[in-house]
C-alpha cells in the first residue's frame, strides 16, 4: 500500500508505481473541488494504472495521517491478493433520484462474497437519507456499507466524484469488496453539547424543514445563531440539528444544513428531517469533538486484526473542520493513537457521512468523525 501527495505546487511527492497496477488493486483519490486543479493529475493516475479501480471525491479539506491539506491531492493504491474489486455508477439528475440510485448501486454490486460497500456521493444534488435506505433496502446488514458526501469547502456550490475515469458533478460511485479474506471495520462519533430545548417537527418535506413546533424553522435558527445568521448556511454548520424519531430513543442522528429559504423560511438538510420527529439545537464543545474522533476508533471492531497493514478513511464533517480550526488536526491525531501501529490513513472533509448504526443498518450523518478501516488477511495455504 502507498500513499501519495499531488501538491498545489502541481508535482507529485513521490513517483508513480505501476508496478502495483492490476484488477485487484484500488486507487482511492480525494482533492480540491477546483476541478481545473485535478483533471490532470486524474489522468495521470489513469495512466498509470489502466487495470486498477479508480474513485475518488472532492473535499473541504485532505486528510493525510494526521495532516489536514488544502488544495491537494491524497491518493491511496491498495493491492490486494485475493480481493475482488467492482464499481458501480449512478447519475443524479435530480434529488428525487437519490433513493432509486442507492437500489441500483446496491443491485449492481450485491452477491453472495460481498463484504463491504464504499460509497462516494455527489454532495450537493443527493439526498443523502434516501440514497442510504435505497441501498438498505437491497443488501443485508452483514454488508458494510460506509462513505461519504463530496465536499467543496464552505462554498456549497459544485462537488465532483470521479466516475468513468473523470472529476465530475452528479455522480455517485460505490466500491464492492469481495471474498473470505478481506476485513472492514468502522467507527462513527460526533461530540456536540445541546444547545436550547426539544422541539418537534411540524412541518417538512423530504429533506426541507418548513417549522418547528408550529413556528417557521429558519426563524428560530436565525435567533439562536444572533449575529451569526448573516453568513448562513455557511455558519450553520457550527450549529447543527440532533435529530430522534421520538422524544423517547436513545438512538440519535446529526443533521446540517446545505441551503436556506429566505421566501419558505426553510432550511434544506443533507438528509431528511421526518415530520413528528424532535430535533434539538446543537453547538461547540472543542474537547468534546476530538473526544468523538478519540471514541471513532475506539468504537472500531479489530478482533480479526492480525497485525496486517490497515488503510483508515477518515470521512469527517466540514462543521467540525469549522469550529476547531487550528486545532483539527487534533482530532486526525487522536484517531491514530488508538489505531494500530500499521495504519495508514487518507481522508477528507464532508458533507455528510454514511455508516452504520447500531441496528447494523447505513444511514448518512452528519458532524461525525467517521472511520472505514480496510485490510486484507494472508490468503496462503496454512
Amino acid at each position: 500500500m502507498k500513499l501519495m501527495i499531488y501538491s498545489y505546487q502541481g508535482e507529485w511527492n513521490m513517483p508513480l508505481d505501476s508496478t502495483l497496477d492490476s484488477e485487484k488493486t484500488l486507487v482511492i483519490v480525494f482533492g480540491t473541488s477546483k476541478k481545473e486543479k485535478v483533471d490532470d493529475p486524474i489522468e495521470e493516475l489513469l495512466q498509470h494504472f489502466p487495470n486498477s479501480k479508480i474513485v475518488g471525491a472532492s473535499t473541504a479539506g485532505e486528510i493525510l495521517q494526521d495532516e489536514l491539506l488544502e488544495e491537494s491531492i491524497v491518493v491511496a493504491v491498495m493491492q490486494f491478493d485475493t480481493t475482488r474489486i467492482e464499481i458501480a455508477t449512478q447519475h443524479l439528475s435530480q434529488l428525487d433520484d437519490s433513493y432509486s440510485s442507492g437500489v441500483n448501486i446496491a443491485n449492481a454490486l450485491k452477491g453472495n462474497d460481498l463484504k463491504a460497500v464504499f460509497v462516494l456521493s455527489d454532495g450537493l444534488l443527493v439526498n443523502g437519507s434516501k440514497l442510504t435506505q435505497g441501498i438498505a433496502s437491497v443488501l443485508s446488514k452483514d454488508v458494510v456499507v460506509t462513505g461519504g458526501l463530496a465536499g467543496d469547502d464552505d462554498r456549497f456550490k459544485e462537488t465532483w466524484v470521479i466516475a468513468e475515469g473523470k472529476a465530475v458533478p452528479g455522480y455517485i460511485t460505490g466500491v464492492g469488496l469481495y471474498g473470505d479474506h478481506i476485513h472492514i471495520s468502522h467507527g462513527s462519533k460526533g461530540g456536540w453539547d445541546r444547545l436550547g430545548m426539544e422541539r418537534v417537527v411540524t412541518k417538512s418535506k423530504d429533506n426541507i424543514l418548513y417549522e418547528l413546533d408550529g413556528q417557521p424553522a429558519l426563524d428560530i435558527y436565525k435567533k439562536y445563531l444572533g449575529d451569526k445568521a448573516d453568513g448562513l448556511p455557511a455558519t450553520g454548520l457550527l450549529f447543527p440539528l440532533e435529530l430522534k424519531a421520538d422524544a423517547k430513543t436513545a438512538e440519535s442522528k446529526v443533521r446540517t444544513i446545505l441551503a436556506v429559504d429566505e421566501k419558505e423560511k426553510s432550511i434544506t438538510f443533507a438528509g431528511d428531517i421526518p415530520e413528528g420527529s424532535y430535533v434539538t439545537l446543537m453547538k461547540t464543545n472543542y474537547d468534546r469533538l476530538i473526544d468523538g474522533a478519540e471514541d471513532a476508533a475506539k468504537e472500531v471492531f479489530l478482533e480479526t486484526y492480525n497485525n496486517e497493514t490497515i488503510l483508515s478513511i477518515a470521512i469527517s464533517c466540514v462543521g467540525r473542520r469549522l469550529v476547531l480550526k487550528q486545532r483539527i488536526e487534533e482530532e486526525l491525531e487522536a484517531t491514530l493513537d488508538v489505531l494500530p501501529d500499521k495504519t495508514k490513513q487518507i481522508g477528507f472533509y464532508s458533507y455528510g457521512e454514511i455508516s452504520p448504526l447500531a441496528s447494523g443498518t447505513c444511514d448518512l450523518h452528519n458532524q461525525t468523525m467517521t472511520l472505514t478501516l480496510i485490510w486484507e488477511d494472508d490468503a496462503s495455504p496454512a
